[in-house]
């Protein structure tokens, strides 16, 4: 039996670090994120196809999140386009990781795990908080988008106390040594329940 843990939490909670972690500890990460910039570069399965709608977000034959992002501010309802184009791609990768996977413990390392309802596909779920006020520091103190976009993306995603309520574990990222713990006490506590342990 392969226990599959899911990951998840909102935008600068630190849950790529969480993943990291996970990681660390010789779990097997599928990385959603990583899964979809593989897919925007060039040759990827998705660059072709969004090149056709969306020309504009192109640059030198790959997806430019940069570009991208300018085009979701200025009409939302691409958002909403491009997760019809992409999301099917990214569920074929998972689906063949999940095929293959013959560690005890594997992560679904996924930021709209239960926007997409992804989490049927779960043994348990794990999400990553802090407060409003460190998130927002995080995401801003990185440069890489504006306020504006910071506000978009939140506005898209399920709130954090949702996502803490429907967890079964929920991880502190106030400071590394607290979020390291809590992934140990975690694959602990999985190990448990696992039918060799």
């Amino acid at each position: 039996m392969t226990f599959v843990l899911g990951l998840t939490g909102s935008i600068g909670m630190g849950k790529s670090t969480t993943a990291q972690m996970f990681a660390d500890e010789g779990v097997s990460v599928w990385d959603a994120d990583a899964v979809v910039r593989e897919l925007y570069d060039v040759g990827g399965k998705a660059a072709d196809i969004v090149a056709q709608h969306y020309p504009d977000a192109m640059e030198n034959g790959a997806v430019s999140r940069e570009k991208l992002r300018g085009l979701i501010a200025d009409d939302p309802a691409v958002l909403d386009h491009l997760q019809k184009i992409v999301h099917p791609l990214v569920g074929a990768n998972r689906a063949e990781f999940l095929a293959t996977a013959e560690a005890p413990v594997v992560l679904l390392d996924i930021p709209l795990l239960f926007e997409t309802g992804t989490d049927n596909l779960c043994d348990g779920i794990a999400v990553v908080s802090v407060s409003a006020e460190e998130q927002r520091a995080r995401v801003l103190e990185r440069g890489e988008m504006s306020e504006a976009d910071f506000e978009l993306i939140l506005s898209r995603q399920m709130p954090d106390a949702e996502k803490r309520v429907r967890a079964r574990w929920v991880i502190l990222t106030q400071t590394l040594d607290a979020a390291r713990q809590s992934v140990k006490d975690i694959l602990a506590e999985i190990a448990k329940e696992l039918p060799d342990a």
